[in-house]
């Protein structure tokens, strides 16, 4: 069970405020790319990198010798954040424009998977979370490629889910001001694919992209 304490818990716009796993399910499963903050030799670093959920755990992979990987491990726990941007707020007055988001923070305690079955089969969740489909029509990790590569486990023990829907909230007299405001969507869509300039001309699109291209 998670639990909340003062770093975790929001006090600025706490009506926003969720603190439920479904709700940081939702945010975690929408996203492929998070945001883990560490510290090297005394400076705070934040790195985006790809990553995948599995139930009460997010994974993360990397170099053996990536400085943010193992900095991780050093420090005992980790914080992870996503974030996805859901469009612009409009206010009628420059002070109160916004965004409307879907935010998680997680803190947990990071592990290393040594069993080479396992880091090969997290392996495949990351790629399946980027695209569905995608590895079964790849070559698959040889013996020396998992070897060279670490994946890391962070338990889920404490969050926090943040976010904002709806149109913009005015000073009540600007309400009068004639000024355009409300909301302006922002949607996430795939484009036309581009075929790699070696690859053979004769293949086709594949399934994985097709199927991402229907959504």
């Amino acid at each position: 069970m998670t639990k909340t304490s003062a770093r975790s818990k929001i006090v600025r716009g706490a009506k926003r405020a969720h603190y439920d796993r479904d709700k940081l399910n939702q945010v975690l499963d929408a996203g492929i790319i998070c945001h883990l903050a560490y510290n090297y030799e005394g400076a705070p670093i934040i790195i985006p990198t790809g990553y995948v959920r599995e139930n009460d755990t997010i994974y993360i992979h990397g170099s053996l010798k990536n400085r943010m990987m193992n900095s991780i491990l050093d420090q005992k726990e980790a914080c992870v954040s996503v974030t996805h941007l859901d469009g612009l707020v409009l206010a009628r007055s420059a002070f109160n424009h916004s965004f409307n988001y879907r935010s998680a923070v997680v803190f947990g305690k990071p592990f290393k998977l040594e069993d080479t079955k396992e880091k090969d089969r997290v392996l495949a969740l990351l790629m399946e979370n980027i695209l569905p489909g995608r590895w079964d029509e790849s070559r698959v990790p040889t013996e020396k490629e998992l070897d060279s590569t670490m994946v890391i486990g962070i338990n889920i023990e404490e969050f926090s889910v943040k976010i904002r829907e709806g149109g913009p909230v005015d000073d009540k007299k600007d309400y009068e001001l004639d000024v355009w405001a409300g909301e302006l969507p922002i949607v996430h869509q795939y484009q036309q694919p581009v075929p790699d300039a070696q690859m053979n001309k004769d293949l086709s699109i594949p399934k994985s992209v097709r199927n991402a291209l229907k959504e």
